[in-house]
């Protein structure tokens, strides 16, 4: 995938499938992490440091046939569902538009951001 400097340039140049995943996703995390959003190793990230990646909370990645969402300390959140990955991440693979549920991406959301708030 071609270098973006831009969330929506990343989601614009995905293929339809993982498009409309990002874009379901994106107002869900607007919402609850207005303004914090940043391309930041290739794909979009949403941090509440000074600059992307400090204090990051998740990040959207596009591959072949999903899109994982993910959070930094995911496995630190309470509310079930994730995949834990290395050191605290966790993550969720979404393959169709029916797999977001915006009520638990909600939680997840305002949980991490709570989580590296009281860290910061």
């Amino acid at each position: 995938m071609p270098k973006h400097t831009t969330v929506q340039d990343y989601v614009t140049a995905l293929p339809e499938p993982q498009r409309e995943i990002a874009e379901k996703l994106l107002p869900l995390i607007e919402k609850v992490l207005p303004g914090a959003s940043a391309v930041w190793h290739g794909h979009p990230v949403w941090s509440l440091g000074p600059a992307p990646g400090k204090s990051p909370v998740c990040h959207i990645k596009a591959y072949s046939t999903y899109v994982t969402f993910g959070f930094w300390r995911g496995q630190e959140l309470s509310t079930p569902g994730l995949e834990a990955g290395a050191r605290q991440m966790a993550s969720i693979k979404l393959r169709t538009l029916a797999d977001i549920d915006p009520e638990l991406i909600t939680t997840w959301l305002t949980q991490a951001r709570a989580l590296e708030e009281s860290t910061s």
